[in-house]
């Protein structure tokens, strides 16, 4: 099976999730990795299966793969799996809180993967998404308009820096396993 992982990274962490699952894929099938930038939506048609990886940005995927989404045509040859990045804390049934922050500040980059997968229909084989180190950039937005209180920051600067971890790669390749094997059976 051909397989391409296509992705967009500014910071790196998307970046590690992508080899995480080219390292996956590619031990059984003639797999691909390459940055977003350059490659159109009609050369996903040249892989039976395509992994595609975006930073969250604004709360969605990043603009450059959303353009990519959108240049899809309709009932594509190819099956469709995404990841995503996001700086947010992940969501947590027993903190409520976390959830409504998920939500706002990441939670469109799902919905732009059902979305696109429902108008062009492109069989959805569903999505990855960790928590990855925000930038400096990002850093200070979060600091001066989400958490403001000293213990919250603390809190969260110290474990989003970490990320993404080793669990976290771990489980991209999980995932990558997953959607591999349902073409084995």
């Amino acid at each position: 099976m051909k397989v391409l992982i296509a992705y967009y990274s500014e910071t790196g962490n998307t970046e590690k999730i992508a080899r995480a699952i080219y390292d996956e894929a590619s031990k059984d099938h003639d797999a691909h990795l390459k940055k977003i930038i350059g490659i159109t939506a009609d050369k996903f048609n040249d892989y039976d299966l395509v992994f595609l990886g975006s930073a969250c940005h604004s709360s969605d995927l990043a603009a450059p793969v959303k353009r990519i989404l959108d240049g899809i045509s309709k009932s594509p040859n190819f099956k469709l799996a995404g990841f995503f990045t996001h700086s947010t804390v992940l969501p947590d049934d027993s903190f409520d809180r976390a959830r409504k922050l998920y939500e706002r500040w990441a939670g469109k980059c799902s919905k732009s993967f059902e979305k696109v997968s429902k108008e062009k229909p492109i069989e959805f084989k569903g999505y990855y998404h960790c928590m990855g180190a925000p930038s400096p950039e990002i850093e200070r937005f979060i600091h001066r308009k989400i958490l403001t209180s000293a213990n919250e920051w603390e809190e969260y600067i110290k474990e989003a820096r970490k990320h993404p971890t080793t669990e976290d790669i771990k489980r991209a390749k999980e995932f990558a396993r997953e959607v591999l094997d349902e073409f084995h059976c």
